[in-house]
């Protein structure tokens, strides 16, 4: 039997790298000197991060382990303070409240640095480092400041007049009757009429003046003998009295249930305007073709309602029919010509207004007294419809 040598120990095997050795060494020590170049080449990017984060709203691809940005689709939320976790990050990333000391020596404020992340200001806004265009902020602000309100005038409150069934719309009156049932000085019936052509008494044209006059609580009310206490009008003509609108009849007699006629309407009106007569009534009242009919007491006063345009006459205005009860329609019409002296109202325009006469002229028709006709000086002769002194 032939003795072997003893067999070499197979070195080749132990100590000599095969191939697939050495290139997987090879690629784990490039792995790990690329990973500490790209550490040191960020770390000394970091020195300036100005020209990667302001030029543009998206974020940069490649991110600090140490710093978060919220995703380039995430919804702009409100950023309020500077300790919270800014939006869509983990719950571990938490935002320092000191600013990092590699933004210390950096011209954009740190608040800038994060574009889509709307900042509250902390400061007055006149302080405040604007916000760039590009992210949208600004104009977001700017949409959502509210405007300035300038108060409106007051409208006028008036209500709608009253639709009465008994007035038609081409009536004469209906004008007037209009602006005071508007305004709640004349009202209708409970069946909705106004009754135009019905008669008014005392006490109703009493109550009608309170109404349509500002009239100051009577202090010394008049007793008479035929107004109760407890009379429905009694307070309006107590005012009406006190106001000078009215007077009572001898033997302390006021008549409540009594018509009163235009005359004493017109009459009424300018004892309590406190207008004063025209120099010469006789000529003013000569524009009327039943001026005789004119009471004596009266001239003055019918004369100074032709001229401040209180009379109204229908359907013929130089028929002024003095002693002729005064309907509802004719009552309205004056009270309203009263207000309109007094400013209250606007002015209507209608043809059965007396319009004020011109100034007096020689013409045959005149008086005597005023024409210029040397002729013309036969004494007693009045004008054509004069009346009487």
């Amino acid at each position: 039997m032939t003795n072997r040598p003893p067999s070499e120990p197979e070195s080749s095997q132990k100590t000599a790298l095969g191939f697939d050795e050495f290139i997987a060494i090879l690629v784990a020590f490039t792995t790990i000197g690329a990973i500490l170049f790209w550490s040191l080449s960020r770390r000394d990017s970091s020195w300036n991060l100005n020209g990667l984060l302001l030029p543009s709203s998206t974020p940069s691809p490649s991110v600090q382990p140490n710093q978060v940005l919220p995703s380039p689709t995430a919804k702009v939320e409100p950023y309020p303070v500077p300790n919270k976790v800014l939006p869509y990050s983990s719950p571990e990333a938490v935002v320092e409240p000191k600013t990092p000391s590699f933004l210390t020596n950096s011209a954009t404020p740190y608040r800038a640095m994060l574009p889509s992340v709307l900042v509250i200001p902390t400061q007055s806004p006149q302080a405040q480092t604007p916000v760039s265009s590009s992210t949208g902020v600004e104009p977001s602000i700017k949409s959502s400041a509210l405007p300035l309100v300038t108060p409106a005038k007051q409208k006028s409150i008036i209500p709608p007049p009253i639709a009465f069934n008994d007035v038609p719309n081409n009536f004469w009156s209906r004008r007037f009757i209009d602006v005071l049932s508007s305004r709640g000085i004349l009202k209708g019936f409970p069946d909705y009429s106004f009754r135009p052509n019905q008669s008014v008494n005392r006490a109703e044209f009493a109550a009608i003046l309170e109404k349509a006059f500002d009239q100051e609580p009577s202090k010394t009310a008049i007793t008479f003998q035929d107004v109760p206490t407890k009379f429905w009008a009694t307070p309006a003509i107590d005012q009406a009295i006190s106001a000078g609108f009215l007077k009572g009849y001898p033997k302390k007699t006021f008549k409540p249930q009594e018509n009163i006629s235009r005359v004493q309407v017109l009459v009424a009106l300018v004892s309590g305007l406190n207008l004063k007569a025209p120099t010469s009534p006789n000529q003013v009242i000569s524009v009327y073709k039943d001026a005789k009919d004119i009471p004596p007491y009266a001239v003055g006063k019918i004369a100074a309602a032709t001229t401040n345009g209180l009379v109204v006459n229908y359907p013929n205005p130089q028929v002024l029919a003095p002693n002729k009860v005064a309907s509802r329609a004719e009552v309205a019409a004056m009270i309203h010509q009263a207000l309109v002296k007094r400013g209250k109202l606007e002015a209507i325009t209608s043809p059965n207004i007396v319009r004020r006469p011109s100034l007096p002229q020689a013409s045959p028709k005149m008086s005597p007294e005023l024409s210029q006709t040397p002729k013309a000086k036969p004494k007693g002769k009045l004008p054509t419809g004069g009346s009487p002194q």
